[in-house]
Parts: structure tokens; C-alpha cells; sequence
């Protein structure tokens, strides 16, 4: 599944309904504390430089066929806030510097449909949609999350669904959970069907959890010594992207983005092969393609990026909506490597050393340190292949989404999907910025399609999408 902007996604014209969550229960006080990373994003922006939190959300888009039948749908989204805590919780940041709770108890939550009986064409769904997510998806409000729907009948009868949370609420893994659980949801009101969807855990209760253990971390701990030695050896600033990005604008510029499909699932497997073979992971073969890429157009050989690591150490958590999310920082030098296979093992070295700083939450971390952790040249990488419905996404044309951001720094999504392996990227929107990451971002590409060549052949079929979507920034 791609990552990328919904000015992205292939929007048809079509009967737009906007779905809003409404209590019909009271609240009650709910003395379970924030997670470490839910609190950290409340304080950040609530400091006037953030918009109030917009601009911070997640979200999914995909398609169902036939006609959309509302009270169903109705039906089946209420089922999914039930099943699903953090949809009926509110944290919220006091004036006097509190965070406070209150929660709403299963089927006390309804949802409001504002259905526009006209058509709407693709340039308009699209600005009211962006609008929409932008304006009702601050942590600093209940709810934090909608849906809109878009039905649309050519050639067939078809229906978009949109869905946007802020941040607080969902992280990569819950985004491309959504089109399998609504629809899995839908089709059983819709046909009786079980869903036989897993339970899901309350990141709420989590969140408990993380706090009772990381009170008794203190500065002697590892992962505090992991963060403490990556400032030392960068000077107190974590790592910058390997190209001069150019000052930051005085203006707020709009980031701009790319995704591309580097390569197939032919290809991937090469690559997870020539990586295997090298002892290594598929994860530490693309830090190591990165870390050639930046060698070789900077003169660098240190690569240094941080990593985001799941934090869903427990079956328990597998399928829950929440932000399960840690980050490592990862540093390594390629000098001297004579070939793929010890670049490999040099990224892996650096992961394996500290990964378990993702264990404690970075929030924490700063308190001890009493430095704030602000990455700016950051690569994710996630192996979605065996996530329930991921060999229909192209099917039902889905696609996880992220707002449009404004901030200088990069952000690098590498995303192994069962169809196979889409790279795709945010950074600041000057000439500089984008000439440097694009040509970072091809020479990358064609160092892990030199990996692949050098396996024993495979035939590349990328997705046809791919020319008209893929690899073009976004203005």
C-alpha cells in the first residue's frame, strides 16, 4: 500500500456524504494517564506553531462495489467505534498543564450524515474532503476522526470511502488495518456474514501500561544511553538528510512529495534473497543501498537517519488503533565496505544496537535528558504483505494517506506490499530541497536494482498505475 497526499488518489465525481461521530451518552472521568507519545503531541501543538494540531493526521482511502446502503454502513462504523476505545476516549491538555480523560462507553457514540444530493466533480470532492480532514481532525477536539463517502456510477456503481484521524489516534500499521476491518464490518450487516475480525486491545489500557513501566527508567538505562550517544556524536542535533536541503523558507511553504514503485514482487524477492544471502535482513539491505546513495553524492560514508519501531510487543495489541510507535536512532559507516553484502552488515549492526531504544518511549527519554528529540531525516520501513486484504488493495484501490506538512525536514516510507516495494517521500517544498532528494531517491533506486541484477534474473512487471501515479512530485 502507498503513502502519499490525497492530491494523490484518483478521485472520480460523484454524491458526497460526510459522516460525524456524536455522542448521545454522557462522559465519564476516566483516570487513565495519555501514552508518553499521545501527551508529547498534545504539549507540541498546543504551542500556537502547529495550527492547533491540524494538519496532523493519518488516514485511508478504498473502494466497495455497488450501491453504498447507508444504514448499513451506519451500522457497521458504529460496530468499529465500539470496537475500538481511542474512537470513544478524549485526552485532553488543561489550562493549568493537566491531562485529563473522559470516555464514552460502547454504543454511546452515533454518527451524523450530511449528504449532498448533487454531484460534486473531482476538484471540488477534493477540497472538500482535504478541507474537511484538516479542520475537524485536531487532537484538541472530540472527535478527532471522520469519514466521507463518495458514490459514483461509472462505469459501474461504486463507492469511495475516506477516512482521517489525528495522529493520537492511529499510526501506519492501524491505517492500513482500516479498509479490511469496515469492510469486513459492512459485508456481515450487510449479508450476515462474521466478520471473524481478531479482538482488539485498548491502546488506552496500553498506554497505562508504558507509563507504570517507563517510570522507573532513569538516565543509566540503555536506550537513554542509546539517544545521549547519537547527540554526542552529532553535535547535540540528530541526523541531517545527506544533501544540502537549502535554508527553510521564511514563508510556510508546502512540503511536496513523491512515490514510486521500485519494484515488483519478482524483484523484491531478489532482493530479500541477495540479502538473506549476505545474512541479513531486507530492512538492513535498503539502509545499506541508502547509505551507498548518500556516499556517493555527498562524500559521506556515516549514514544517520532515525527509524520508527513498533511498539506492539504483544499479540494483544496486533490489531488495535492506537500510536504504537517508538524511534531508533541508527547510525553506520560504509567505508571500506568492499560490497553490498558488508554494507548490509554494518546497517544491521547499527540496528541491532539500538533498536531497544524504541522500547522506551522517546518523550521519556527526554525528560531525563532534558533534550528534546526532533528528527529530521527519517526512513520507515513496513512489510505489509501478510496484512488481512492486502493482495485486493489494488482492487479496491487503496491507498493510506497523510496530511500535506509544512515542516523542513524528510520523511522516506519503504513499504513491502504482496504486489512489491513502493518507495515514497515528503521534504521541504524549494527547488533545492527537491533536487536534492529526488536525485538522493533515484540514486537509491538504482542501487537496489544493482542488488537485484546481480541475483539470478527476474522479470520486472511494475504495476501499470505506476506511470500515470507514481514517481512525479506533488505541487
Amino acid at each position: 500500500m502507498e503513502f502519499t497526499e490525497l492530491a494523490d488518489y484518483a478521485i472520480s465525481p460523484g454524491m458526497l456524504t460526510e459522516w460525524l461521530p456524536e455522542a448521545t451518552t454522557g462522559w465519564m472521568d476516566d483516570g487513565r494517564p495519555a501514552s508518553y507519545i499521545h501527551e508529547a503531541h498534545l504539549r507540541r501543538t498546543a504551542d500556537g506553531t502547529h495550527d492547533d494540531g491540524r494538519e496532523s493526521w493519518l488516514g485511508a482511502a478504498f473502494r466497495i462495489p455497488g450501491h453504498l446502503d447507508h444504514d448499513v454502513f451506519r451500522t457497521a462504523v458504529g460496530m468499529w467505534i465500539e470496537r475500538h476505545e481511542p474512537l470513544r476516549t478524549h485526552a485532553a491538555l488543561e489550562h493549568d498543564g493537566r491531562i485529563t480523560r473522559r470516555t464514552i462507553d460502547p454504543g454511546g457514540i452515533e454518527l451524523n450524515e450530511v449528504r449532498h444530493e448533487y454531484e460534486f466533480d473531482e476538484d471540488t470532492v477534493y477540497d472538500r474532503v482535504h478541507d474537511l480532514f484538516d479542520e475537524l481532525t485536531s487532537p484538541h477536539r472530540w472527535p478527532a476522526y471522520l469519514f466521507v463517502t463518495l458514490e459514483h456510477s461509472d462505469p459501474e456503481p461504486e463507492c469511495t470511502i475516506f477516512f482521517a484521524a489525528d495522529h493520537s489516534i492511529i499510526d501506519g500499521l492501524s491505517v492500513v488495518l482500516v479498509a479490511h476491518e469496515i469492510t469486513s464490518l459492512y459485508t456481515e450487516v450487510l449479508t450476515g456474514r462474521p466478520s471473524l475480525l481478531v479482538p482488539a486491545g485498548s491502546y488506552i489500557d496500553f498506554g497505562s501500561e508504558e507509563r507504570a513501566t517507563a517510570a522507573a527508567i532513569d538516565h543509566t538505562h540503555p536506550a537513554v544511553e542509546s539517544w545521549r550517544s547519537a547527540f554526542a556524536r552529532s553535535k547535540g542535533r540528530l541526523s541531517d538528510f545527506p544533501l544540502d536541503l537549502g535554508p527553510r523558507p521564511d514563508s510556510r511553504v508546502a512540503q511536496r512529495a513523491v512515490s514510486e514503485w521500485v519494484f515488483d514482487a519478482g524483484q523484491a524477492a531478489a532482493f530479500n534473497t541477495a540479502s538473506h544471502r549476505a545474512g541479513q535482513n531486507f530492512f538492513a539491505g535498503v539502509l545499506a543501498c541508502l547509505a551507498r546513495a548518500g556516499a556517493e553524492l555527498s562524500g559521506d560514508t556515516v549514514f544517520r537517519t532515525v527509524s520508527p519501531v513498533h511498539t506492539r510487543n504483544d499479540p494483544h495489541w496486533a490489531t488495535s488503533l492506537g500510536w504504537f510507535v517508538g524511534l531508533a536512532p541508527i547510525e553506520f559507516d560504509i567505508a571500506g565496505a568492499a560490497d553490498f553484502a558488508e554494507a548490509a552488515a554494518r546497517a544491521a549492526a547499527a540496528i541491532t544496537l539500538t533498536k531497544p531504544a524504541a522500547k522506551v518511549p522517546f518523550a521519556r527519554v527526554e525528560e531525563i535528558l532534558r533534550t528534546p528529540i526532533r528528527p529530521r531525516f527519517v526512513v520507515s520501513y513496513m512489510d505489509v504483505r501478510f496484512v488481512p486484504m492486502a493482495q485486493q488493495w489494488p482492487e479496491i484501490h487503496a491507498r493510506a494517506l497523510r496530511s500535506r506538512h509544512y515542516t523542513h525536514d524528510v520523511y522516506v516510507w519503504v513499504n513491502r506490499t504482496p504486489h512489491g516495494l513502493n518507495v515514497s517521500a515528503r521534504f521541504p517544498g524549494t527547488d533545492t530541497a527537491t533536487e536534492g532528494v529526488l536525485l538522493f531517491l533515484d540514486r537509491a533506486r538504482r542501487a537496489m536494482l544493482d542488488v537485484v541484477s546481480a541475483t539470478e534474473p527476474v522479470r520486472a512487471n511494475l504495476p501499470t498505475a505506476v506511470a500515470a501515479e507514481g514517481a512525479t512530485t506533488d505541487q
